[in-house]
């Protein structure tokens, strides 16, 4: 088995959630197949989620935790990000995160463009997704039209090159049936294991 060097950002805004089970549980897991794995939690960064007033040409000093969120991103080549779905999407914080991040230069180029899209510049890494919702994946595709799955997949990771991305639903998080975060933490392991 190829090693894999792993970021893995717990995209949850609080301590304490199944998200963070979910992503100390794989990287506990991948470190322990041989895996190099780094870890940032959401709720122990400190940056302005607000990108402001700013622009293209002009935007906020990144602050030293998002520094370190990119370069984690740049030296990994695979990405997994355990979050919420809230709302049909994001928690609003870990949207700020991508929208201070993901910046020109390091992210994508707008200065060469193809059919008039910027040109990707995180390519070479691929990434899974591990969302918790109350939602069922039936309902997520059939009436949202799997819209937050869309979200990351082509408009944030697969817009800066990283893909494919392949996602795990678990649904019915907020009042679990019984065994079933027993269920859900196995295959979350399986999954670190691999470092898929």
């Amino acid at each position: 088995m190829d090693t894999k060097r792993i970021f893995i950002l717990d995209g949850h805004p609080a301590e304490t959630s199944l998200s963070r089970s979910f992503a100390e549980t794989y990287a506990a897991k991948a470190t322990a197949a041989g895996h190099q794995v780094r870890v940032a939690h959401l709720s122990a960064l400190s940056f302005d989620a607000d990108f402001g007033q700013g622009n293209y040409d002009s935007w906020k000093p990144l602050e030293p935790d998002l520094d370190n969120v990119i370069e984690q991103i740049e030296w990994a080549n695979h990405i997994v990000l355990t979050v919420p779905m809230w709302w049909g999407g994001l928690p609003a914080r870990l949207k700020g995160l991508f929208d201070r991040v993901l910046l020109p230069g390091r992210a994508f180029d707008t200065r060469v463009t193809k059919m008039g899209m910027p040109t990707p510049l995180l390519g070479g890494r691929t990434a899974r997704v591990i969302i918790t919702a109350d939602t069922p994946y039936w309902f997520m595709r059939l009436v949202y039209g799997k819209a937050m799955l869309r979200q990351i997949d082509g408009q944030i990771l697969g817009f800066v090159g990283i893909k494919p991305t392949r996602f795990t639903w678990f649904a019915g998080t907020s009042h679990p049936k019984e065994g079933a975060v027993d269920r859900w933490l196995t295959r979350v392991a399986r999954l670190g294991a691999a470092g898929a």
